[in-house]
């Protein structure tokens, strides 16, 4: 049986860190905005150091997992490395928006909208789930 924990906190990570969805930090004309949906290089870059730190917390110092019957005394880096890659790419307006504001796809326009963050999380959840529970791909070190 697969350890649906990690998809879960990555996921819901995702959602909630969005930049422009909930908060942007900094924001556009202030240090913090709330629901903006609005977007930015740097923006993206303290959103993704967060979305790392909480990973970690989650997976590795709490070890959140929905089924454990396989338990190693390794940490796995796999889910949080693949997490914060998955984060960065698939942020609504960085590289692509799907759909667009003024058309179906848009490339680079550091702008989002609702629809578009669900479409990037479904996308998100998809590959996150592939690569963690079909292809299960593991980072163990030390």
């Amino acid at each position: 049986m697969s350890d649906w924990g990690p998809v879960f906190v990555a996921v819901v990570l995702f959602i909630v860190l969005t930049p422009g969805l909930l908060i942007q930090i900094p924001g556009k004309h202030r240090f913090i905005e709330f629901g903006n949906f609005q977007t930015s290089a740097i923006s993206i870059l303290i959103h993704s150091i967060l979305y790392f730190a909480l990973i970690c917390i989650f997976l590795l110092a709490v070890g959140v997992h929905i089924s454990n019957l396989f338990s190693s005394k390794m940490a796995d880096w796999g889910p949080v490395v693949i997490g914060v890659v998955l984060f960065v790419l698939l942020q609504p307006g960085l590289l692509f928006q799907f759909p667009g504001n003024s058309r179906q796809l848009e490339f680079g326009s550091l702008k989002t909208n609702g629809k578009a963050i669900a479409v990037h999380t479904l996308i998100f959840f998809a590959l996150y789930a592939i690569l963690i529970l079909a292809v299960h791909v593991h980072i163990y070190a030390g």
